[in-house]
């Protein structure tokens, strides 16, 4: 900032230097027009004069010389010393001039600097470079953002789209009930929808308490009326039937979500945990089996959908994992949430993608796409180079808090695969 303003206050007095020296200036003495010839000339014309009457008998030779030495004295007079012009002052109307536009040139470049240019960009980079006050510049304009996007869906009641982008934003924040109310509207406008159901049915059960009981499972069944092989509505049901220890329709469920990813895919293998550990407590007839796997009301580490929403652009899907420190892991409770998004190196810091997973699902592979997007027209596609963050949040609030814990990837460009975030930073 300091350096700013110097260079500013350089270039105005640059300027100053250039424009007022010339209004201010004396003028140098200069010489008269030189007489010296024309009275050399007249002294000659005299001096023949004087020799033609003395060649004549009009003079005699001592008039003549008495004549020709006052000629001589009185050229020596005029051709003695050259007369000077007296240099001329600055007028009053010079100082007037340069006493406006030495007040007003600086009131212009400040004035047209504050109406054209960002007085506050130097103050927001070098707030940006120290890792608290990432949060009070990015954190209130997310929240901005999203409220904006509130007032403008008041007067768009027929937006299903904006509703969902809404609703979404809703639930990276951790507003839950706002966001299955905005879910709801959307719902209402594109009712056939599956993926739309899943994530309303997704945010209802955390607003009631992480319970897919009621109208969650109603609308997850509706789901997978429309789409049997939506992902997230299987991960849904399986839930639900977990918590109402109906274990064979939550193996039939998962069974047939594994059945969706590749062998041997990190995927198929955390669907396969979860079903070898209904299998074995099955067989050992331990009644109160899934007490972990009962609270899950995410999908394992599959890509979120949502609609109505359009098909990420190509290469513009970023795919990594996310792991959690040694040191850190015993920070880590079952509860928390954990919220991956990416914002751009150069740009507005809202993020430009936001996926939530639950914790426990540590250390898990996320997907992030257009689709994941909290505010319109801001597209993770659209980035030239973005960095990937984790934050382990222990409240279930997208704004970050004292005790959260962080981690961050290299700048990488939309497009990349194998990103690597370990999460090994504690918020202060």
């Amino acid at each position: 900032m300091f350096l700013f303003w110097s260079l500013a206050l350089l270039l105005l007095a640059g300027t100053l230097a250039f424009l007022l020296p010339p209004l201010l200036r004396h003028r140098r003495p200069a010489a008269a027009p030189d007489d010296e010839a024309a009275a050399i000339a007249v002294y000659r014309d005299q001096k023949r004069a004087l020799d033609a009457e003395f060649a004549d008998g009009v003079i005699s030779a001592a008039e003549r010389d008495a004549a020709v030495a006052e000629l001589t004295r009185r050229l020596g007079e005029e051709v003695g010393q050259p007369k000077l012009t007296t240099g001329s002052r600055p007028s009053r109307r010079a100082w007037t001039i340069a006493l406006a536009l030495f007040v007003l040139i600086p009131l212009a470049a400040l004035g047209l600097y504050r109406w054209l240019g960002n007085p506050d960009a130097m103050t927001l980079a070098t707030a940006g470079d120290s890792p608290t006050s990432q949060h009070s510049t990015s954190d209130p304009q997310l929240a901005a953002m999203v409220e904006s996007l509130a007032q403008k869906m008041k007067s768009r009641p027929d937006d299903a789209e904006g509703w969902t982008l809404l609703g979404r934003s809703y639930a990276a924040m951790g507003r839950y009930s706002d966001s299955a109310d905005a879910y709801a509207h959307a719902a209402a406008l594109v009712p056939d929808n599956a993926a739309l159901l899943a994530d309303y049915a997704d945010t209802l059960a955390m607003a009631q308490g992480r319970s897919l009981a009621g109208k969650p499972s109603e609308l997850v069944q509706r789901a997978l009326a429309i789409d049997p092989k939506n992902p997230k509505a299987l991960a849904l049901a399986a839930t639900a039937a977990l918590d109402a220890r109906d274990f064979d329709a939550a193996l039939g469920y998962w069974r047939r979500l594994q059945a969706q990813f590749p062998d041997n895919s990190d995927d198929a293998r955390q669907v396969g945990s979860i079903i070898a550990e209904i299998e074995a407590a099955q067989r050992e007839g331990k009644g109160g089996v899934g007490g972990k796997l009962a609270t899950r009301t995410e999908r394992p580490a599959a890509p979120q959908t949502s609609a109505p929403a359009s098909k990420p652009v190509a290469g513009a899907t970023i795919a990594g994992r996310v792991d959690i420190a040694p040191a850190l892991a015993s920070k880590v409770a079952l509860s928390d949430t954990v919220f991956i998004f990416a914002r751009a190196v150069d740009g507005p810091r809202a993020p430009l993608a936001v996926l939530r997973v639950p914790a426990r699902e540590l250390p898990s592979n996320f997907t992030l796409d257009d689709s994941m997007g909290m505010a319109p027209g801001v597209k993770l596609s659209a980035a030239q180079s973005v960095v990937v963050e984790a934050r382990v949040s222990k409240s279930g609030n997208a704004l970050p808090q004292s005790g959260d814990l962080s981690g961050k990837s290299t700048a990488v460009k939309p497009g990349a695969a194998g990103v690597q975030i370990v999460i090994d930073q504690v918020v202060p």
